[in-house]
């Protein structure tokens, strides 16, 4: 019987993540019923709970690129984008930044989620800086600016905190970045500034 569940279980995990709805779907089960399976399948280490009826396989886990790491990220907090650190390590503009620490804008809550060795962590933003974003394989994530500009943005108001020495800040489009703090307060202006020397 276990074998023919790992092998139902193998199906559901050729993506990134999968809900309590797929694993009801997949074993004909009543929502109930699926919450406990999924709970008894956590507890035995084959299945990884993400959050609230979000799940993983664990031999998954293992294998886990960061693009699956981004995906995992967006769905955890819908909406939400690739932003700040983890976004500058993906367009090369700075190597500080660890595989299993996920970075991201959200416009709900600021808040971290746990998952194992991984962390997945999320700043909310007001409405009218939540933009600047794109979908990339399979995934929302800011351009390098905007990534840029989150970071900065929080760390004028002290709300996070980054090593400058760290980027390779030859790597933004200045002109973008230029057109882009026209909306922001003056304290993100002077930060902006006195970081790229513009």
């Amino acid at each position: 019987m276990l074998s023919k569940n790992i092998e139902k279980l193998q199906e559901l995990s050729k993506n990134a993540y999968f809900t309590l709805d797929d694993v009801a779907q997949t074993f004909g089960l009543q929502q109930d019923s699926a919450r406990v399976f999924c709970s008894r399948y956590v507890k035995k280490g084959l299945l990884v709970r993400l959050k609230n009826n979000l799940y993983t396989t664990s031999w998954k886990w293992e294998n886990l690129t960061r693009d699956d790491f981004f995906i995992i990220a967006n769905i955890m907090q819908v909406p939400s984008y690739i932003s700040l650190m983890s976004a500058l390590a993906y367009y090369e503009v700075t190597t500080q930044a660890q595989q299993s620490y996920q970075e991201s804008i959200g416009q709900k809550r600021s808040i971290v989620y746990n998952v194992r060795q991984a962390v997945f962590s999320y700043v909310k933003m007001q409405r009218p800086y939540y933009n600047g974003f794109v979908k990339t394989d399979g995934f929302f994530i800011a351009t390098k600016e905007k990534a840029f500009l989150d970071a900065a943005y929080l760390y004028s108001f002290g709300k996070y905190r980054f090593d400058a020495d760290s980027l390779d800040l030859k790597k933004l489009d200045f002109n973008k970045l230029k057109k882009m703090i026209k909306n922001y307060p003056q304290k993100t202006k002077d930060t902006v500034k006195r970081l790229c020397r513009i």
